[in-house]
Protein backbone atom coordinates (compact mmCIF):
# COMPACT_ATOMS: atom_id res chain seq x y z
CA UNK A 1 0.00 0.00 0.00
CA UNK A 2 1.07 3.17 -0.95
CA UNK A 3 1.82 5.99 1.73
CA UNK A 4 -0.64 8.67 0.14
CA UNK A 5 -3.13 5.77 0.44
CA UNK A 6 -3.31 5.05 4.08
CA UNK A 7 -6.16 6.15 5.95
CA UNK A 8 -5.32 9.40 8.12
CA UNK A 9 -5.94 9.77 11.81
CA UNK A 10 -8.80 12.15 11.55
CA UNK A 11 -10.48 9.24 9.20
CA UNK A 12 -10.17 7.11 12.11
CA UNK A 13 -11.27 9.32 14.58
CA UNK A 14 -14.36 10.46 12.47
CA UNK A 15 -15.57 6.84 11.85
CA UNK A 16 -15.02 5.81 15.28
CA UNK A 17 -17.06 9.22 16.80
CA UNK A 18 -19.21 8.19 13.99
CA UNK A 19 -19.88 5.00 14.48
CA UNK A 20 -20.20 5.61 18.72
CA UNK A 21 -23.00 7.91 18.08
CA UNK A 22 -24.29 5.59 15.83
CA UNK A 23 -24.53 3.09 18.62
CA UNK A 24 -25.24 5.35 21.16
CA UNK A 25 -28.69 6.99 19.27
CA UNK A 26 -29.71 2.96 18.54
CA UNK A 27 -29.37 2.45 22.26
CA UNK A 28 -31.44 5.23 23.76
CA UNK A 29 -34.62 4.46 20.35
CA UNK A 30 -34.62 0.91 21.32
CA UNK A 31 -33.35 -0.06 18.31
CA UNK A 32 -30.77 -2.63 20.53
CA UNK A 33 -30.99 -3.77 24.12
CA UNK A 34 -28.40 -1.80 25.64
CA UNK A 35 -28.72 -4.70 28.26
CA UNK A 36 -26.92 -7.20 26.02
CA UNK A 37 -24.63 -4.85 24.00
CA UNK A 38 -24.21 -1.52 26.32
CA UNK A 39 -23.72 1.78 25.50
CA UNK A 40 -20.42 4.30 24.35
CA UNK A 41 -21.43 6.61 27.50
CA UNK A 42 -22.16 3.41 29.32
CA UNK A 43 -18.47 2.40 28.45
CA UNK A 44 -16.56 5.60 28.94
CA UNK A 45 -18.61 6.08 32.55
CA UNK A 46 -16.83 2.73 33.86
CA UNK A 47 -13.63 3.22 31.84
CA UNK A 48 -13.17 6.56 34.00
CA UNK A 49 -14.44 5.09 36.93
CA UNK A 50 -12.40 2.29 37.03
CA UNK A 51 -9.16 3.85 35.82
CA UNK A 52 -9.11 5.23 39.46
CA UNK A 53 -9.87 1.75 40.76
CA UNK A 54 -6.44 0.08 42.59
CA UNK A 55 -8.27 -3.52 41.95
CA UNK A 56 -7.40 -2.49 38.25
CA UNK A 57 -3.83 -1.81 38.04
CA UNK A 58 -3.44 -4.80 40.65
CA UNK A 59 -5.04 -7.00 37.94
CA UNK A 60 -3.71 -5.99 35.28
CA UNK A 61 0.12 -6.04 37.24
CA UNK A 62 -1.04 -9.87 38.06
CA UNK A 63 -1.90 -10.38 34.30
CA UNK A 64 1.09 -8.99 32.09
CA UNK A 65 3.67 -10.78 34.94
CA UNK A 66 1.55 -14.15 33.50
CA UNK A 67 1.90 -13.28 30.06
CA UNK A 68 5.57 -11.64 30.01
CA UNK A 69 6.92 -14.58 31.74
CA UNK A 70 5.27 -17.04 29.87
CA UNK A 71 6.75 -15.22 26.54
CA UNK A 72 9.89 -14.94 27.76
CA UNK A 73 10.36 -18.45 28.92
CA UNK A 74 8.56 -19.91 25.93
CA UNK A 75 11.03 -17.73 23.52
CA UNK A 76 13.87 -18.82 25.20
CA UNK A 77 13.02 -22.57 25.15
CA UNK A 78 11.89 -22.55 21.56
CA UNK A 79 14.81 -20.52 20.14
CA UNK A 80 17.30 -22.91 22.22
CA UNK A 81 16.04 -25.75 20.69
CA UNK A 82 15.24 -24.47 17.85
CA UNK A 83 19.30 -23.84 17.11
CA UNK A 84 19.45 -27.04 18.41
CA UNK A 85 17.14 -28.50 15.79
CA UNK A 86 19.35 -26.66 12.88
CA UNK A 87 22.59 -28.09 14.36
CA UNK A 88 21.28 -31.59 14.41
CA UNK A 89 18.67 -32.45 11.71
CA UNK A 90 18.69 -36.05 13.18
CA UNK A 91 17.58 -34.56 17.26
CA UNK A 92 14.87 -32.67 15.30
CA UNK A 93 13.36 -35.62 12.92
CA UNK A 94 13.34 -37.97 16.15
CA UNK A 95 11.33 -35.06 17.87
CA UNK A 96 9.04 -33.68 15.09
CA UNK A 97 6.10 -36.34 15.34
CA UNK A 98 6.30 -35.60 19.46
CA UNK A 99 6.54 -31.81 19.04
CA UNK A 100 3.55 -32.30 16.23
CA UNK A 101 1.09 -33.67 18.12
CA UNK A 102 1.60 -32.22 21.31
CA UNK A 103 1.21 -28.64 19.01
CA UNK A 104 -2.21 -30.34 17.82
CA UNK A 105 -3.38 -30.89 21.18
CA UNK A 106 -6.44 -28.19 21.90
CA UNK A 107 -4.31 -26.27 24.61
CA UNK A 108 -7.70 -24.22 26.23
CA UNK A 109 -8.72 -28.10 26.86
CA UNK A 110 -5.01 -28.20 29.42
CA UNK A 111 -6.42 -25.51 31.74
CA UNK A 112 -8.15 -27.84 34.31
CA UNK A 113 -5.13 -29.76 34.33
CA UNK A 114 -2.92 -26.75 34.71
CA UNK A 115 -4.84 -25.27 37.33
CA UNK A 116 -4.73 -29.10 39.19
CA UNK A 117 -0.95 -29.11 38.82
CA UNK A 118 -0.26 -25.28 39.41
CA UNK A 119 -3.18 -23.81 41.27
CA UNK A 120 -5.42 -21.12 40.35
CA UNK A 121 -2.41 -18.77 40.62
CA UNK A 122 0.65 -17.73 38.31
CA UNK A 123 1.31 -20.69 37.69
CA UNK A 124 -1.20 -22.25 35.62
CA UNK A 125 -1.48 -19.27 33.36
CA UNK A 126 2.49 -18.50 33.05
CA UNK A 127 2.00 -22.61 31.82
CA UNK A 128 -1.03 -21.98 29.78
CA UNK A 129 0.93 -18.57 27.85
CA UNK A 130 3.98 -20.66 27.08
CA UNK A 131 1.98 -23.96 25.70
CA UNK A 132 0.82 -21.27 23.35
CA UNK A 133 4.25 -18.99 22.27
CA UNK A 134 6.33 -22.16 22.05
CA UNK A 135 5.76 -23.84 19.15
CA UNK A 136 4.79 -20.66 17.35
CA UNK A 137 8.70 -19.23 18.16
CA UNK A 138 9.83 -22.39 17.40
CA UNK A 139 9.08 -22.80 13.98
CA UNK A 140 9.72 -19.34 13.18
CA UNK A 141 13.40 -19.83 14.67
CA UNK A 142 13.85 -23.12 12.63
CA UNK A 143 12.63 -21.15 9.50
CA UNK A 144 14.60 -18.11 9.96
CA UNK A 145 17.60 -19.75 10.51
CA UNK A 146 17.22 -22.26 7.58
CA UNK A 147 16.14 -19.21 5.08
CA UNK A 148 19.30 -17.45 5.91
CA UNK A 149 21.16 -16.84 1.92
CA UNK A 150 23.93 -19.88 1.68
CA UNK A 151 25.58 -17.42 -0.96
CA UNK A 152 26.37 -15.48 2.19
CA UNK A 153 27.18 -18.20 4.30
CA UNK A 154 29.78 -19.69 2.10
CA UNK A 155 31.09 -16.28 1.08
CA UNK A 156 31.84 -15.59 5.09
CA UNK A 157 33.54 -18.62 5.18
CA UNK A 158 35.60 -18.73 2.21
CA UNK A 159 36.84 -15.20 4.22
CA UNK A 160 37.59 -17.24 7.24
CA UNK A 161 34.99 -16.57 9.23
CA UNK A 162 34.71 -18.85 12.32
CA UNK A 163 31.69 -20.74 13.32
CA UNK A 164 30.82 -17.77 16.02
CA UNK A 165 31.33 -15.03 14.01
CA UNK A 166 29.67 -17.03 10.76
CA UNK A 167 26.64 -16.80 13.33
CA UNK A 168 26.59 -13.92 14.79
CA UNK A 169 27.63 -11.77 11.61
CA UNK A 170 25.07 -13.26 8.89
CA UNK A 171 22.99 -15.89 10.42
CA UNK A 172 21.71 -14.36 13.49
CA UNK A 173 20.68 -10.99 11.34
CA UNK A 174 19.47 -12.82 8.66
CA UNK A 175 16.97 -14.69 10.64
CA UNK A 176 15.80 -11.71 12.58
CA UNK A 177 12.72 -10.21 10.58
CA UNK A 178 11.38 -14.43 10.35
CA UNK A 179 11.97 -14.57 14.19
CA UNK A 180 10.01 -11.30 15.33
CA UNK A 181 7.49 -12.22 12.75
CA UNK A 182 7.04 -16.10 14.99
CA UNK A 183 7.86 -13.83 18.61
CA UNK A 184 5.12 -11.08 17.86
CA UNK A 185 2.88 -13.67 17.19
CA UNK A 186 4.22 -16.01 20.02
CA UNK A 187 3.37 -12.38 22.55
CA UNK A 188 -0.30 -12.58 21.11
CA UNK A 189 -0.94 -16.03 21.65
CA UNK A 190 0.63 -16.00 24.99
CA UNK A 191 -1.61 -12.82 25.91
CA UNK A 192 -4.88 -14.83 24.44
CA UNK A 193 -3.74 -18.06 26.56
CA UNK A 194 -2.90 -16.32 30.04
CA UNK A 195 -6.03 -14.04 29.58
CA UNK A 196 -8.14 -17.01 28.38
CA UNK A 197 -7.00 -19.41 31.25
CA UNK A 198 -7.80 -16.21 33.81
CA UNK A 199 -11.60 -16.17 32.72
CA UNK A 200 -11.80 -20.04 33.80
CA UNK A 201 -10.47 -19.85 36.68
CA UNK A 202 -8.22 -17.45 38.74
CA UNK A 203 -7.53 -15.82 41.66
CA UNK A 204 -6.91 -12.59 39.92
CA UNK A 205 -6.29 -11.13 36.83
CA UNK A 206 -8.21 -9.05 34.15
CA UNK A 207 -9.47 -12.06 32.95
CA UNK A 208 -11.00 -13.14 36.23
CA UNK A 209 -12.77 -9.47 36.45
CA UNK A 210 -13.85 -9.84 32.58
CA UNK A 211 -15.29 -13.14 33.82
CA UNK A 212 -16.80 -11.33 36.95
CA UNK A 213 -18.34 -8.75 34.83
CA UNK A 214 -19.86 -10.65 32.06
CA UNK A 215 -21.32 -13.60 35.02
CA UNK A 216 -23.33 -10.23 36.58
CA UNK A 217 -24.34 -8.54 33.26
CA UNK A 218 -21.84 -5.58 33.52
CA UNK A 219 -21.73 -5.08 29.52
CA UNK A 220 -20.26 -1.90 29.84
CA UNK A 221 -17.72 -3.02 32.29
CA UNK A 222 -16.96 -6.21 29.61
CA UNK A 223 -16.70 -3.79 26.87
CA UNK A 224 -14.41 -1.50 28.91
CA UNK A 225 -12.24 -4.18 29.62
CA UNK A 226 -11.91 -5.47 26.39
CA UNK A 227 -10.69 -2.09 25.22
CA UNK A 228 -7.94 -1.98 27.84
CA UNK A 229 -6.96 -5.54 26.97
CA UNK A 230 -6.71 -4.71 23.01
CA UNK A 231 -5.06 -1.32 23.53
CA UNK A 232 -2.53 -3.43 26.12
CA UNK A 233 -2.13 -6.22 23.07
CA UNK A 234 -1.06 -3.56 20.70
CA UNK A 235 1.29 -1.48 22.91
CA UNK A 236 3.62 -4.77 23.89
CA UNK A 237 3.46 -5.54 19.69
CA UNK A 238 4.70 -1.62 18.87
CA UNK A 239 7.39 -2.22 21.88
CA UNK A 240 8.46 -5.78 19.55
CA UNK A 241 8.59 -3.82 16.61
CA UNK A 242 10.70 -0.77 17.96
CA UNK A 243 13.10 -3.48 19.01
CA UNK A 244 13.34 -5.21 15.86
CA UNK A 245 14.08 -1.71 14.09
CA UNK A 246 16.71 -1.48 16.58
CA UNK A 247 18.42 -4.52 15.68
CA UNK A 248 17.96 -4.03 11.67
CA UNK A 249 19.13 -0.70 11.89
CA UNK A 250 21.70 -1.42 9.39
CA UNK A 251 19.42 -2.76 6.57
Amino acid sequence: MRADSKPRLWQHVLFLISFSLLWEFAANKGLIDPSFVGTPLGIATFTIDNFFNARLWGDLAWTLFSVLSSFALGSVCAIAIGLAFVTWPRFEAFCEPYLGALNALPRIALVPLFILWFGLGVGSKIAMGFSLSFFIVLSSTVAGIRGVSQDHITLTRTLGASSRDLFFAVTLPGAIPVLFSGLRLGLIYAFLGVVGAEVIASERGLGQQLSYLASTFAIDGVWSLMIDLALIGMLIVKLLNMIERRLLHWQ
